[in-house]
């Protein structure tokens, strides 16, 4: 049987990487958690009284190594919403086991959060999406959950949640509905969509049949992150908002010259930086003003029963 140690971090290893952050930022309790994904992490720079922690400052904080991902936590505010920014995430082609790819969800929620925006860069599955189009996620395909990998694998921690989470409302509904209303508000409708994403493992991008396989199994957008924060994140308690930044468009056709890379991703997120920036900030104050009417159900651990 697997030790303990391998089946992923206790409460009171969480527990202890809250109280560093503490140290870092006192008296400070976000209310919203960001993580950026590839070429996203400009997004954090639009925080105001900005204090950054470099990953390897904070004890049992596993290191971001992929290009793209700058590395740092970053805490400060967005219209007077306090806000902790994951400026670069972790994945499983990595080499991280997945409790570890999601203890910063778990370390967020501790410290206060109660709504969290997950961002990645994704393939668009249908021809219907271009190349720096946002898809707003109402829900995920898990390949990797679905054949065994899961963040919630090894004993459950009941002071997080439950030990069988249901999933059905994790992204939650009138949050993707607010997306689409700030999306429209700020002239992006015509380059904004709603979807289901499709998390693989990676780090190779997938074959023609493996895209024609997720598209009919209903995929909008296809990436190797994401599904695992928000699992960890709907078993704690927190409401989600997630959205896509088509990054390539699926290659489909045999006959096509074209090869998906890693620098398109990077130079497609760098030229919508802007418009990412400012729907970013605009949900973050929705999430705010939500606040004043009331929390999201939750016990005085910071779990969910």
């Amino acid at each position: 049987m697997e030790s303990r140690e391998h089946l992923g971090y206790s409460y009171e290893q969480i527990l202890q990487v809250v109280k560093f952050l503490k140290l870092v930022v006192p008296n400070f309790k976000p209310l919203v958690g960001v993580i950026c994904g590839s070429g996203l992490g400009p997004l954090a720079d639009s925080l105001s009284d900005k204090i950054e922690v470099p990953y390897e400052d904070i004890p049992l904080f596993p290191a971001s190594t992929v290009v793209g991902h700058g590395g740092k936590l970053v805490f400060g505010t967005v219209g007077g919403v306090p806000v902790i920014c994951m400026k670069g995430r972790f994945h499983a082609y990595e080499g991280y086991p997945l409790w570890k790819v999601v203890m910063p969800v778990r370390v967020m929620r501790l410290m206060g959060v109660e709504y969290l925006i997950v961002t990645n860069a994704a393939g668009g599955i249908p021809s219907s999406m271009n190349v720096g189009d946002i898809m707003i996620i109402k829900d995920h395909v898990n390949m990797m959950g679905m054949g065994g990998q899961n963040p919630l694998r090894g004993p459950n921690i009941e002071e997080f949640g439950p030990r069988f989470p249901a999933m059905n409302k994790t992204y939650d509904r009138a949050l993707v509905k607010a997306g689409l209303k700030i999306a429209e508000s700020l002239g992006m409708e015509d380059m904004t969509h709603e979807g289901v994403y499709g998390c693989v493992g990676g780090p190779n991008y997938e074959t023609i049949a493996e895209l024609l396989m997720l598209q009919s199994c209903g995929v909008d957008s296809v990436g190797m992150s994401t599904a695992h924060e928000v699992i960890a994140a709907g078993h704690c308690g927190m409401k989600v908002f997630g959205f896509s930044l088509i990054t390539n468009k699926a290659i489909l056709d045999y006959d096509s010259s074209e090869v998906p890379n890693h620098e398109e991703v990077i130079a497609a997120a760098k030229a919508k930086e802007a418009k990412l920036q400012g729907f970013t900030e605009a949900m973050i104050k929705h999430m705010g003003s939500l606040k004043n009417a009331g929390p999201p159900s939750m016990c005085s651990c910071g779990g969910r029963r």
